[in-house]
């Protein structure tokens, strides 16, 4: 790995995870991030056991388990509040770590933004960009600031609507839905120890994750609406006008949403690049190569798998070249695509009002997630 030079475009999830493990390996890595903030910012997500166990591969997995929210349970309420069930969740990371962890998103950006600090990689923020020149050994790379820089490797991070995607000549892009989510933060409800999901009533799903001691994120899915017609101003109204159809835990989280700037509303996509995720010297990981709805809560994890990949065949004393890359793509695209094609079909039954077979199409994929990918 001596003398290797690595550009990872994108400080999210996976771009942070590429640049610990490939900086772990002794490869010198610049990582370029658009947003002043680094990114930190966001309500909750929820991570399975196999995203778990690729935080715990890069040593933050510690931290994480401190000051996240892990179960091992899954509950189903009618929309009143009425518990239907409360069953147990496959551990897909392995059987010493929890099926789920539920977390604060910018606590865990905050992490993964420390651990990228510690490993030494040079960090440039609020800059873009612009690949030069390829050729079979390098890129040559111009930033906003008018600098270049020469890279044995080019690794794109930047997210679904990746320009470095864009600009290698993949036109692939997401599509919506037809569904969108609202999120928010709240205070945690005595009693609420692990996710809990209700169907039916005035959305299609409403739930909440705890995400810490004291807090959850709690979000509802409808039918995607023309997001310029609905005022940022009126977010925190429109979501509690949504919760007035559901009780339980409800009725407190719903008092909770106030503040508009807290909730978020955003469209379901999709998106797989087929074929493969290289072109030259540059590789796609994360959503740059694939996104899913999070009816399956898997998009975290499909993108930090793809940098863990992505980071052994690097550092496996293979030459990079054409041979890796297609390796690369023929180790993750087949568990992507079941991931990708099962949570829009989740999402395609409950447009469609037909009771699909959810716990079916959860046990045939599931199980294939718990093993190493």
């Amino acid at each position: 790995m001596e003398g290797k030079r690595v550009l990872v475009i994108g400080g999210g999830t996976s771009g942070n995870v590429m640049t610990v493990l490939l900086r772990r390996a002794g490869i010198d890595v610049d990582l370029v991030e658009v947003r002043p903030d680094w990114n930190v910012r966001g309500s909750g997500i929820t991570l399975q056991g196999n995203a778990l166990r690729v935080l715990r591969e890069i040593g933050v997995w510690d931290e994480v388990r401190e000051h996240g929210f892990g179960f091992d349970a899954l509950g189903l309420t009618t929309p009143d509040g009425t518990v239907l069930h409360v069953g147990d969740v496959l551990r897909t990371g392995g059987d010493d770590l929890p099926a789920t962890l539920g977390m604060q998103r910018p606590v865990l950006q905050r992490i993964l933004v420390d651990a990228v600090r510690a490993s030494g990689a040079n960090v440039r923020l609020g800059t873009t960009a612009e690949i030069l020149t390829e050729d079979d050994t390098s890129a040559t790379v111009r930033f906003s600031d008018g600098t270049e820089g020469s890279y044995d490797l080019v690794v794109a991070a930047d997210g679904l609507h990746s320009a470095t995607r864009a600009a290698i000549g993949i036109d692939v892009k997401p599509e919506p839905t037809g569904m969108a989510i609202w999120r928010v933060p709240a205070p945690r409800p005595a009693g609420v120890e692990c996710s809990v999901l209700s169907h039916g009533g005035p959305c299609y799903i409403a739930g909440y994750t705890p995400t810490s001691e004291d807090t959850i994120y709690a979000y509802l899915v409808e039918a995607a609406r023309d997001r310029a017609t609905i005022p940022p101003e009126s977010y925190a109204r429109e979501m509690r006008r949504l919760a007035e159809g559901y009780g339980g835990a409800w009725d407190e989280i719903r008092d909770a949403i106030t503040d508009p700037a807290q909730v978020n509303y955003t469209w379901f996509d999709r998106m797989l690049v087929e074929g493969s995720w290289h072109r030259g010297r540059v590789v796609l990981v994360g959503d740059a190569a694939h996104c899913c709805p999070p009816t399956m809560a898997q998009g975290a994890a499909m993108a930090m798998e793809d940098a863990w990949v992505l980071s052994q065949l690097l550092t496996s004393g293979s030459a990079w070249d054409e041979e890796l890359f297609t390796r690369y793509y023929e180790r993750r695209i087949n568990r992507v695509r079941m991931v990708v094609e099962a949570s829009v079909q989740i999402g395609q039954w409950q447009l469609d009002g037909v009771p699909g077979d959810v716990p079916g199409l959860l046990e045939a994929t599931m199980p294939v997630l718990k093993e190493l990918p």
